[in-house]
């Protein structure tokens, strides 16, 4: 039987992948579901951030939203990408 060796990085990653499969199960069971748009106020408080921050979001790209009759709105899955995409993995 052949011997395999278990990393540090190999462990962070089950947990990540654990944890998220444990989201997804409670997620499920509770009927939690997000809504699929968030108006500028759910998504700064999503994100703990200002008014001002949003705004330099939206202007230099980060965040894309929709605009519909002075409304702003996001795209709840596009949020999700961006945190995805931002994701910094620190080395021990």
């Amino acid at each position: 039987m052949p011997t395999a060796i278990i990393t540090t990085d190999d462990l962070r990653e089950f947990k990540e992948e654990l944890l998220e499969d444990i989201k997804a199960i409670i997620n499920h069971q509770s009927g939690f579901s997000p809504k699929k748009w968030l108006k500028s106020p759910e998504v700064r408080d999503l994100l703990s951030i200002s008014a001002g921050t949003l705004q330099n979001f939206r202007i230099n790209g980060t965040l894309p939203y929709s605009k519909v009759g002075g409304v702003i709105y996001y795209d709840y899955e596009e949020i999700q990408k961006v945190l995805e995409h931002n994701r910094i993995h620190n080395k021990f």
